[in-house]
């Protein structure tokens, strides 16, 4: 007398499974929202550049859902990222973005509770080169005076571009640096070096500086004496390369793991395991986002570069510093440590 039910239960949840495996993706989004998860507080660099993808993304999205920046700032990104990985609802209607050098963080250090190969990348928006910055007032002017003057740096956390690449500098090259960590973001770790705060940033990415600080620029507020990445940002002029001050092999693979992820600069990644045709079509709007006319008019206008880096090419980036020798990573885990 109860198999009835029981068997019409099992029935429906099978029918009502069959149904949301056979929604399309447009019928999916359609009259929905996606949560755009921003690692960093308002302001900054991946502020900016998020909020100006939000805008054009959802157009190419069968369904056309609204795309809703929300902040979630917290241990250099490290909060978003954890959050994404494991809580977020992984469906398609979250993604987030973080910074470039979270990806290989669990390689690194336990605070990072992901894999960084399994998000499902979407892409990035540019490549970018970190540089360090010094205020007008500071004695550092040159990568010599780095090394031998006493210097304080702003931070946010252990995971975030301004710590790792001042404790990089500090354990690796003997920089006289004083982290002060702790601010949610850039842009108020450069309103601190504005107060006198801090004497300057390292890991500050060269595209937030020349738009959203381009007046320091003209004005010479700052002075930039060195730049990180594989090959030079022509637009810096003589400010040296990292690399070509590195002299012993040792320093100069760890390096390696985290100049890498400059080609992240700006990345935007869905959680693991959400249904694979709607990752396809994230990714293919992603694309298609970076093709349109308006979006990169007014890019241009607010002097955010494009340059993509594609969903393929973020995977095989990361499976390849993921598949760095267990000896170099743990010399660089101590070497981004205080």
């Amino acid at each position: 007398m109860r198999l009835v039910p029981v068997l019409s239960f099992a029935l429906a949840a099978v029918l009502s499974a069959t149904a949301a495996r056979a929604q399309s993706v447009e019928e999916f989004y359609r009259g929905k929202s996606i949560s755009l998860l921003i690692g960093f507080s308002v302001g900054g660099g991946y502020d900016l550049y998020a909020r100006h993808l939000a805008r054009f993304m959802g157009r190419h999205i069968p369904g056309k859902p609204t795309i809703v920046p929300q902040n979630m700032a917290g241990a250099g990104s490290l909060r978003a990222a954890n959050f994404l990985y494991s809580a977020a609802p992984k469906d398609g209607t979250a993604i987030g973005t973080f910074s470039r050098t979270t990806g290989i963080n669990p390689l690194l250090e336990s605070g990072a509770t992901f894999d960084g190969t399994k998000f499902g990348w979407l892409g990035s928006v540019t490549d970018d080169t970190s540089a360090c910055i010094a205020w007008h007032t500071s004695q550092v002017k040159t990568w010599k005076d780095f090394l031998e003057k006493p210097m304080t740096l702003g931070g946010q956390g252990p995971s975030s571009e301004p710590d790792i690449f001042a404790n990089l500098y500090k354990n690796l090259y003997g920089a006289k640096v004083k982290l002060v960590a702790g601010y949610p973001g850039t842009n108020e770790i450069t309103l601190a070096m504005e107060r006198g705060e801090v004497d300057g940033v390292c890991g500050l990415s060269w595209s937030t500086i020349k738009t959203r600080h381009a007046q320091w620029l003209k004005d010479k507020k700052i002075t930039i004496f060195v730049q990180a990445a594989f090959k030079k940002e022509p637009e810096m002029g003589d400010v040296p390369l990292i690399v070509d001050l590195t002299k012993d092999q040792e320093t100069a693979q760890i390096m390696k793991l985290f100049l890498a992820a400059q080609e992240m600069a700006r990345p935007f990644a869905a959680p693991p395991g959400i249904p694979e045709d709607r990752k396809a079509a994230l990714i293919a709007a992603f694309e298609a986002t970076m093709k349109d006319p308006e979006f990169l008019s007014e890019a241009q206008k607010l002097s955010i570069d494009v340059a993509p880096v594609t969903a393929a090419h973020l995977n095989s980036l990361l499976a390849d510093l993921y598949a760095t020798p267990k000896a170099v990573l743990q010399k660089a885990a101590v070497a981004v440590a205080k």
